[in-house]
């Protein structure tokens, strides 16, 4: 297998700047998806990044990974990642802290928040395997994410507006802290 170049770092910046300043609203048109909840948590706490420069982060370096192959359970980009080892793995090298490699493991640990209220940064889950949280990704704003998607193999960016995609979300959470 040939060695992946990394991105250039003036490329990265650039991407992420547009991205970053695009709006981040949803588009309009698609079906009101409402917003899912999360099992009431005895202490009320959710895993959260302290930080808020940590969401801008998580775009960046999901950025840095367009292209890295997929593999199932794969947990660096190295070896390949599925869609919830690419979220613990950028989680885990933006904070030191862990996330479970399991999609629906991360929904029931991160807090809820609106469909129409996502952000750059935020995670969205989607309903792929008739199991709710079954595939995620990490939203870009302008209605895009960033995803490890076993279809053609490699990680991509996709459109929420996208027929498949639109028809299968089922919650977004966000990871940074409440103000």
């Amino acid at each position: 297998m040939p060695a992946r170049r990394p991105a250039s770092a003036g490329l990265l910046a650039v991407l992420a700047t547009a991205l970053l300043a695009a709006c981040s609203s949803l588009p309009t048109g698609g079906p009101d998806v409402e917003t899912d909840s999360a099992p009431s948590r005895e202490n009320g706490s959710y895993f959260s990044l302290d930080d808020p420069l940590h969401s801008q982060e998580m775009v960046i370096f999901a950025l840095g990974l367009l292209d890295t192959g997929y593999r199932f359970g794969g947990r660096n980009p190295e070896a390949g990642l599925d869609c919830s080892g690419m979220v613990s793995y950028i989680v885990e090298q933006i904070s030191g802290r862990r996330l479970p490699h399991n999609a629906a493991q991360i929904a029931q640990l991160t807090r809820p928040i609106p469909i129409p209220a996502l952000q750059a940064g935020d995670l969205v889950f989607f309903n792929t395997r008739n199991q709710r949280h079954s595939h995620m990704g990490i939203y870009l704003g302008d209605g895009r994410f960033v995803h490890a998607p076993s279809s053609r193999g490699r990680v991509r960016i996709e459109l929420l507006d996208n027929p498949y995609f639109r028809s299968r979300i089922d919650g977004a959470r966000r990871l940074v802290a409440a103000n």
